[in-house]
């Protein structure tokens, strides 16, 4: 009862910034838009009655999904340093409502064809550049002191609000009647929350979320084709400030190993803990274990905020690697329902504890003018890991997505990462290192 004041507190604490509480409305409804639309492509994709997962299939469609992202990703960044974030989060939404439509056109139609693939990308990478600018636009609307804070509750309460979208969708799907109408409705729904989410943006001021740098409409061209050199100048500036670069190095490595863990999930729930031909039957299991999972992410919103007091944020990235060890320990042994269970809430916790300290980390350490490049790196890193670790599931799960040596594997690569970064860490003397400009203080 105290940790659930605590976090109140918290909340109220940050919610005294009017920037803050507008920028946080506009990323829960849009979670929750995603969380819907997740469902509805996880749906289509690996649990339609007339698709029978396996590791192979899995690990193409998060490719098809995913790997052209990954290259097209650092064109974000730039754009991020240069246009106005608010504008981004007002227009990628509003995108989102034409793509989204389009889908559910499409799909209800004629099923999953090329066409399919390609706008649910585009879809996916409009959304992982949002969250991009989410959290660049962050450190502009509340007090340096209280980023740690921020980046608790944003982000965990915003996969909250993913979660619940998630679940609307899945009871959508199950009311609506099996076939093309059942399949495009909770991207319908989306669409809505999706058009929501850009009308909230639209209480944020043009320049609220910065950056403090302009550019004229007609240099755009010249700095978009000037992108390979802008990020390979962000990747070495972060690599030369150290921290933030060690943050990403483990973040990429942490999502590698749970991207072989989330597959094995999909075909955990589909092929072994249900009828492998009740397709709905497993999409129900999943979506306890991921369920589940994200109970794990609330964990962490409890858990990282009293870490902090007690420890670094890298200290605290340890800690969490060693959860992500004892989850595959645990899978290793057996794969019943309840031992996958506690898995999922210890993975939960690992992954999301994690990714607050690094959010924290890169937001502390990376100068305003960076920081777009930073994330969008940051999105590039994340999805190329889960592109690679999809490859790996296609080669090293069976179709029932249990495997202990893959587990054991997974366990001790957890440890081994987790001595790697402390050590990395404790070379560069882990400390608060200031930005090469003062930034607006909101208070």
């Amino acid at each position: 009862m105290n940790t659930g004041r605590s976090v109140l507190s918290d909340l109220r604490s940050l919610a005294v910034h009017r920037g803050f509480r507008k920028l946080f409305a506009v990323r829960l409804v849009s979670q929750c838009a995603d969380g819907m639309f997740q469902v509805g492509l996880a749906t289509l994709f690996f649990f339609s009655p007339q698709n029978m997962a396996t590791a192979g299939g899995v690990a193409a469609a998060f490719a098809v999904l995913l790997l052209p992202f990954t290259v097209v990703g650092p064109f974000a960044g730039p754009l991020l340093d240069l246009w106005r974030r608010r504008q981004v989060l007002l227009l990628g939404n509003a995108v989102r409502v034409v793509l989204a439509l389009v889908l559910a056109v499409l799909i209800a139609s004629g099923g999953v064809g090329p066409a399919v693939y390609v706008l649910a990308l585009v879809t996916l990478g409009v959304n992982r550049f949002l969250l991009s600018a989410l959290s660049a636009g962050l450190p502009r609307v509340v007090p340096r002191e209280q980023l740690l804070i921020a980046n608790t509750i944003t982000p965990t309460l915003g996969a909250v609000s993913a979660v619940a979208g998630a679940v609307l969708g899945f009871v959508i799907g199950v009311v609506v009647p099996e076939g093309g109408a059942s399949d495009a409705a909770a991207l319908v729904a989306a669409a809505a929350l999706f058009g929501a989410a850009s009308a909230l943006a639209l209480r944020l001021g043009r320049d609220e979320l910065g950056p403090t740098r302009r550019v004229d409409a007609s240099r755009v061209g010249r700095q978009v084709r000037a992108t390979v050199h802008d990020m390979v100048d962000g990747a070495r500036y972060l690599v030369r400030r150290g921290t933030p670069g060690l943050a990403l190095g483990a973040m990429a490595a942490h999502r590698f190993l749970y991207g072989v863990n989330f597959l094995a999930l999909i075909l955990i729930s589909r092929n072994l803990l249900s009828d492998p031909a009740d397709a709905r039957a497993g999409l129900g299991t999943f979506a306890l274990l991921t369920g589940i999972s994200f109970a794990g992410n609330g964990l962490a919103i409890v858990l990282t905020p009293i870490a902090h007091e007690r420890m670094r944020p890298s200290t605290w990235i340890a800690w969490c690697l060693g959860l992500g060890a004892l989850s595959q320990v645990l899978l290793v042994v057996t794969a019943e329902r309840g031992v996958v269970m506690v898995s999922a809430v210890l993975l939960g916790l690992s992954v999301q504890g994690a990714k607050i300290a690094v959010d924290t980390i890169v937001q502390r350490d990376t100068d305003d003018g960076y920081r777009g490049r930073a994330f969008s790196l940051y999105d590039v890193l994340y999805n190329a890991a889960f592109v690679a670790a999809a490859a790996l599931a296609a080669l090293a799960l069976p179709d029932v997505g249990w495997s202990r040596p893959v587990f054991a594997v997974t366990a001790l690569a957890y440890v081994a990462l987790a001595l790697g970064y402390r050590r990395g860490t404790g070379r560069l003397g882990d400390r608060p290192r200031p930005v090469l400009a003062v930034e607006h203080d909101p208070s």
